[in-house]
């Protein structure tokens, strides 16, 4: 694999994570007290914070680092056909680390939003 296809893996990684995204922004609080209609508000400001997170920008960067280091160990382990398997790899693997983190960073602003509104986060 050439890493000249490192901007689809990314692309492509980032497509199939926004799934996840859309689910993992809505965390489960108690709604005893709760006015529905200002924590709907509240959570869509707080979703507002969330999405600073650049997920694309994590994304390239743990594809290119993994790369990196996959290349590495191709380059140890055998000829030039090892370093491009190796840096393909690596690029998927680091790449999909890179949208977990920033989705993981998304749901933690979240919750730390909404908690520092007074709303009881569950989960």
């Amino acid at each position: 694999m050439k890493l000249q296809f490192l901007p689809l893996i990314t692309v492509t990684l980032i497509g199939c994570a926004s799934i996840e995204d859309l689910t993992a922004n809505n965390p489960i609080i108690d709604t005893l007290g709760v006015n529905l209609t200002q924590y709907n508000h509240d959570l869509a400001d707080c979703q507002q914070y969330a999405n600073e997170v650049d997920i694309a920008q994590k994304a390239a960067v743990g594809a290119a680092s993994g790369a990196a280091v996959g290349g590495v160990f191709g380059a140890v382990l055998g000829n030039s056909d090892t370093v491009q398997r190796g840096a393909g790899v690596g690029a998927i693997g680091g790449g999909t680390r890179g949208i977990r983190q920033g989705i993981r960073e998304r749901e933690r602003i979240i919750k730390r939003c909404l908690i520092g509104r007074g709303y009881r986060v569950l989960n």
